[in-house]
């Protein structure tokens, strides 16, 4: 079996937020794969603390990961190998590589096993006040300014069109300049969510105003991590 395990989007997130059936998870297996071996360490061992580091075996699955690199991990699941897949945050697959690996267990017949978890994206959407009966995410926004100008201008025409709420990201060290980029382009009476430090009670920052009101009270998202939605 396949393990879609959930990761936490806090480091001050409370290990109560989460199924107690993670841990068995977790404890069943000593084979992932992972986006990075230092959070997959810290995230085994923040669900199953007794679990021994050293008995692990992690393969890496990052967005240049492709079937060849991973035939070793693969063959030992085609022998009947339990394998768990954990995301750097959140749950795997959603802004996330690991689908690469779930859509080959389903070509072989493996069982893939959802675990619930938290989604980043999904808390933002709920917590907007926006349409979350129809949107769409689009991970990351151009890194080249022409066309990350032109990209935010057809997600506002996308929400005064069709009200489908909009959702996207940015790279923690550049959302400051995301933001300016955002109240710089915008129409003054457009909506924008901004979801900051999901699940970090004491730090966590959800906030819904129009660009105007923006411009009034700019939020400090340096190196934080932050999920944007435009909506109705």
């Amino acid at each position: 079996m396949l393990f879609l395990l959930p990761s936490y989007l806090s480091d001050n997130t409370s290990i109560t937020h989460f199924a107690p059936v993670i841990q068995d998870y977790i404890m069943q297996t000593d084979y992932f794969f992972v986006e990075n071996d230092k959070t997959a360490r810290k995230v085994v061992k923040f669900f199953a603390p007794e679990k021994k580091q050293s008995d692990l075996k992690l393969f890496l699955l990052d967005k240049y990961t492709e079937n060849a690199d991973i035939k070793e991990a693969q063959e030992l699941m085609l022998k009947g190998q339990d394998f768990g897949l954990l995301s750097e945050a959140g749950l795997p697959c959603i802004a996330d590589p690991g689908n690469l690996m779930v859509k080959w267990c389903h070509e072989k017949n493996i069982r893939v096993v959802p675990i619930s978890g938290p989604s980043s994206i999904i808390l933002a959407l709920i917590s907007s006040g926006f349409n979350g009966q129809e949107f769409t995410f689009h991970g990351y926004l151009p890194i080249d300014k022409g066309e990350k100008k032109k990209q935010i201008l057809q997600l506002e025409s996308q929400v005064q069109k069709t009200g489908y709420s909009q959702i996207f990201m940015e790279t923690p060290y550049r959302n400051n300049a995301l933001f300016e980029d955002l109240t710089k382009f915008l129409s003054p009476n457009t909506k924008l969510c901004i979801a900051a430090n999901i699940n970090d009670l004491e730090h966590e920052f959800i906030r819904t105003k129009t660009i105007k009101e923006w411009q009034k009270q700019k939020p400090e998202l340096h190196k934080i991590p932050a999920v944007f939605v435009l909506g109705k």
